[in-house]
């Protein structure tokens, strides 16, 4: 690794790191690509970093997510003579004995040394790396200290507060200079402290969403937004929601398309929220929030609400929320589409499988029970267990009806009229 980042990785880094909302994700990568094959050990790092998945990159960007290959680069990194891949692989217990011995570096010490020196002049990602030496305690074995290296217990204490304290200003440095997830690691920082050695403070964490939101990172802007909204400050928090999901945050998409179809702080439009759910529904967004975008799509177009009735595209959407975060709204209108033929083919047993489970029903799903077991649809016949469930379900008109078909016997026995 050189004394600078090369030009490759530079603009490479403003692609995929400090300027997410230009949404240049994909050219990065591919600079990353070329340079990593010519023998530059900082992108085959970096190129690393992408391929690990949302904890390490941007979801937005839509990077594929490859384990093996970015342990295979990471390895390659050290060997091309990454000082950055030397401290990340560190960080990842990838510094096997054998890769140690192939860096071209006399120590860990030099290793750090040569990161801090970009660092120094400004780097945010290696500003962000040196933080995590401090905050993941890994200055110990780069100083090959250990607690016997000092004379006593306190000794050892006051070395660790004073190395670990040392996260914060590179940190925030790094956060400035367009790191967001320097903001994610002092968040934990300021909340949970470090056992016994660093007191919490929570006052300090608590600007940290609206700093990142004002620094254009798209995440921080949905996060800040979900702070405003809990607050009650629902129109600042849809101002929010809205240059969040024009920055690519798909979490945002779907609290827009939420609030659209409430009428929340807004006039109520079922169209916007419509489109708002679809765009919800990107990959790249969280199992929780893509799962309710489904759901509530589903649901409108099950109920042709605000757009056209279409029961296969509302199967399809509910069995996607199923698939990735099911409740008991979902199963519920599951066990109808199964029972009515809506959308599917016509299954009494996956109808009875879905609603029988639900610890509240409401009077349609009573009487499906009901009707199941009382014409024995996809399971014994079971006219008593039917007839209380249709008892439950009497202000629903057909529930009544089928209600009608059955009769008690002078020994309590309940039969067809």
């Amino acid at each position: 690794m050189a004394k600078e980042l090369s030009s490759a990785v530079k603009q490479a880094l403003n692609d995929i790191y400090y300027n997410i909302s230009a949404q240049r994700g994909a050219q990065g990568l591919a600079l990353l690509e070329k340079a990593s094959a010519a023998g530059d050990g900082d992108a085959s790092c970096i190129l690393a970093r992408c391929l690990c998945g949302k904890q390490y990159v941007w979801a937005g960007h839509g990077f594929p997510e490859d384990d093996d290959r970015a342990t295979m680069l990471l390895h390659k990194s050290v060997e091309q003579g990454s000082a950055l891949g030397v401290l990340i692989c560190m960080r990842t217990e990838e510094l096997t004995p054998e890769l140690l011995q192939k860096m071209p570096y006399s120590s860990l010490q030099e290793a750090f040394d040569t990161v801090l020196a970009i660092a120094e002049g400004g780097d945010g990602f290696c500003q962000y790396v040196i933080g995590n030496t401090y905050f993941w305690w890994d200055f110990i074995s780069i100083q090959g200290k250990e607690a016997s290296s000092f004379p006593t217990p306190e000794g050892f204490r006051q070395y660790l507060i004073e190395n670990i304290s040392k996260c914060e200003s590179w940190f925030q440095k790094a956060f400035h200079n367009g790191m967001y997830a320097a903001g994610d690691n002092l968040y934990q920082y300021y909340t949970k402290g470090d056992d016994d050695l660093i007191a919490p403070q929570p006052a300090k964490a608590d600007a940290l969403w609206k700093i990142g939101a004002e620094l254009g990172y798209p995440l921080h802007q949905h996060f800040y937004a979900d702070d405003l909204l809990d607050a009650g400050k629902t129109a600042e928090a849809l101002q929010w929601y809205k240059i969040g999901a024009q920055n690519g945050q798909p979490e945002c998409w779907y609290h827009l398309g939420k609030l659209y179809e409430e009428g929340t702080g807004v006039p109520k439009d079922i169209s916007y929220a419509v489109q708002c759910y679809e765009k919800a529904l990107s990959p790249a967004n969280c199992t929780s929030h893509r799962a309710n975008a489904a759901k509530y799509l589903g649901a409108l177009y099950y109920e042709g609400n605000g757009v056209t009735q279409d029961y296969q595209k509302a199967f399809s959407l509910l069995m996607e929320c199923h698939n990735l975060n099911s409740d008991a709204f979902t199963r519920r209108l599951l066990g109808k589409c199964y029972y009515y033929g809506r959308g599917t083919y016509q299954d009494f047993q996956q109808a009875r499988s879905l609603l029988e489970p639900l610890t509240t029903a409401e009077a349609e799903t009573f009487y499906i029970l009901g009707t199941i077991y009382c014409q024995g649809l996809g399971t014994a016949e079971n006219i008593a267990k039917g007839v209380e469930y249709l008892k439950k379900a009497t202000n629903f008109p057909a529930a009544s009806e089928e209600l009608r078909k059955y009769k008690k016997t002078l020994f309590g026995r309940w039969v067809r009229r």
